[in-house]
């Protein structure tokens, strides 16, 4: 479990984290969100004791990082892959690793071969593909078999497989009652792995709460139509509480009425539908509202 009570991090005068709060529990694959510069990476590196906090404090498992004794046993934690030696080989890289909690070889095999590194373990790191270096930066995390995971993009670089492997590899490791806080710019992802998300913007937590309740509220579900009477159903619709939007020819996007409603109140005037179909939010289009007031770095639109 990670525990944050009151988190603050400042640097001069710019506040990265501004006194947040929450809970990762055990069990659940934990999403950690927010745009570039909300203090994701900052707050990461202050569970793990890379940046003392300037207020608050955190705990994993109890304790802050640094008070324990064997942490490679009690985080895992992916948040560079890039920070290893790369004049080592893989294996050699793991051992080292291992030897600093007298893990034994046998385990630095194991983590190998969970992570698909057999075919290229004995070969130095600075040749590594992007893939690759996630894999064993993974790979790393899983060493001590630790009850506590911190993984901050682990699918970059990956291939569809590596990506698919990592999905089933963290939802596996919560069914087994571990603690897993997982950092990804892709929505269409998350909505996949996570269970609970934790969204920061500009340093402070916007929403935390499972990912169905964060994609219901923050955005209305709608009902497609197709009918060559959509005129006529649009005039039916046509109340303060409903929105229609003609997409289309023949098409509309309605929202605030569910498709059943729409189906009986069109058979009660006698027209016909070729489609009526509920249009289920995204995460992303969630993501997107919830975060809009919150980005710092912001993008024109192409003309």
């Amino acid at each position: 479990m990670i525990t944050a009570e009151g988190l603050v991090k400042r640097y001069g005068a710019k506040t990265a984290v501004n006194n947040i709060s929450f809970t990762v529990q055990p069990g659940l694959v934990t999403g950690f969100l927010g745009p570039n510069g909300a203090g994701k990476s900052t707050t990461m590196r202050m569970i793990v004791g890379l940046d003392r906090p300037s207020a608050g404090r955190v705990n994993v498992n109890g304790r802050p990082y640094s008070a324990h004794s064997a942490p490679l046993r009690e985080v895992g934690a992916l948040l560079d892959a890039k920070a290893v030696h790369t004049g080592r080989s893989a294996y050699n890289h793991l051992l080292a690793m291992a030897a600093t909690h007298g893990i034994g070889p046998s385990r630095v095999r194991e983590v190998i071969e969970l992570t698909g590194l057999q075919s290229v373990a004995g070969k130095r790191v600075g040749g590594f593909s992007l893939g690759m270096g996630q894999r064993l930066g993974i790979a790393a995390a899983l060493l001590g078999d630790p009850a506590t995971l911190i993984l901050d993009e682990p699918i970059n670089g990956l291939d569809p497989e590596g990506v698919l492997w990592v999905r089933q590899l963290v939802r596996t490791l919560a069914a087994e009652g571990r603690t897993v806080l997982l950092s990804s710019h892709l929505m269409s992802e998350m909505a996949l792995t996570a269970d609970h998300l934790i969204v920061l913007g500009r340093g402070e937590i916007i929403a935390d709460a499972p990912v169905a309740d964060i994609v219901s509220g923050a955005t209305r579900a709608s009902v497609r139509v197709k009918t060559p009477h959509a005129s006529e159903l649009a005039q039916l619709l046509a109340t303060p509480d409903v929105a229609v939007l003609r997409s289309e020819l023949g098409i509309l996007e309605i929202t605030g009425l569910a498709a059943p409603q729409i189906g009986e109140l069109a058979a009660r005037h006698g027209l016909v539908l070729h489609e009526l179909t509920p249009q289920n939010a995204s995460l992303e289009e969630a993501y997107m509202a919830l975060t809009q007031d919150a980005v710092e770095y912001r993008t024109e639109a192409l003309r």
